[in-house]
């Protein structure tokens, strides 16, 4: 029998989760939350408290007899917790053949407003980028020197049901922050989902994988449409430098790259269900319109 172990069974791990649950696969993960526990169990997991301090035993055990598993959880100011606390447990399992690295497209750094592929040279600007390096380095040894499948998958921003454009503009939280010639990526949750299930079975040895949809664009232009589906006035544009911006969004914008998906689509032989923005918002608009 497959069974997977989440570290973090949150949004991305959530949604493969359930896929597979229906593929007669076992889930079981991590959580921080222990009022999240009667949910993830109400939806077929089996889940386990992990705070990233510790390792407890029954989530050791878990991991051990596990096949595949999946790290969805960002590093510390440590290290990646999971390897950290468990790195000895998946590599000298024999049951684990499969490990999942849910990274990011900010180890790229900046391009200025350039194609990056994974062929491109990691240069991350941000400590969030540059740990998240660390940790794709770190799971890298981990799986040569034990003959594992590793699969990093470099994610942007993520959006679905719940958290997206459409969300935030109902939400009146929605921000239209302008910053000329500024090129962000993002990917629907469905999308993620596809792409790892695609890569399950791949080979021993590690694959790199930019897990993105087919076009780069402003964020602004994003908020926009947002908009224009649900007919309500467009956020008036914010520059970037406004004292009402949070350091931390601002983050976000020091970096500009446009990310190329190719690779994906290619070796793993997937067809988006949300290959653009326009896509992935009508969608959402429609559903939760219903």
């Amino acid at each position: 029998m497959s069974r997977l172990f989440c570290f973090g069974l949150g949004y991305c791990a959530g949604e493969l989760g359930g896929r597979l649950l229906k593929k007669g696969w076992t889930i079981s993960g991590t959580t921080t939350h222990p009022d999240k526990i009667a949910a993830l169990e109400a939806q077929g997991f089996q889940p386990f408290l992990f705070n990233g301090k510790s390792a407890p035993g029954d989530v050791a055990e878990a991991v051990a007899s596990s096949t595949h598993v999946l790290l969805s959880i960002p590093p510390d100011a440590e290290s990646d917790p999971a390897l950290r606390h468990f790195g000895g447990v998946i590599g000298q399992s024999p049951a684990v053949a499969w490990i999942g690295y849910f990274s990011t497209v900010g180890v790229y750094g900046d391009a200025l407003g350039d194609w990056v592929d994974e062929k491109t040279e990691p240069n991350p600007g941000t400590e969030r980028g540059k740990r998240r390096l660390i940790a794709e380095n770190g799971w890298t040894e981990l799986a040569n020197a034990f003959g594992k499948t590793l699969v990093i998958y470099r994610l942007p921003g993520i959006y679905g049901p719940g958290r997206s454009a459409i969300d935030q503009l109902r939400a009146g939280t929605a921000r239209r922050i302008f910053k000329p010639g500024q090129f962000t990526n993002r990917v629907h949750v469905a999308d993620i989902a596809t792409a790892v299930e695609a890569s399950l079975g791949l080979a021993r040895g590690t694959h790199v994988y930019n897990v993105t949809d087919d076009m780069p664009a402003p964020p602004q232009d994003v908020i926009a449409f947002g908009a224009e589906l649900l007919g309500v006035p467009c956020p008036p544009a914010t520059d970037l430098a406004d004292e009402a911006v949070s350091p931390s969004t601002r983050s976000f914008y020091i970096e500009n790259k446009k990310v190329s998906n190719a690779r994906m689509k290619s070796e793993l032989g997937i067809k988006l269900a949300y290959p653009t923005y326009f896509d992935g918002l009508k969608a959402i608009a429609s559903d939760s319109s219903a």
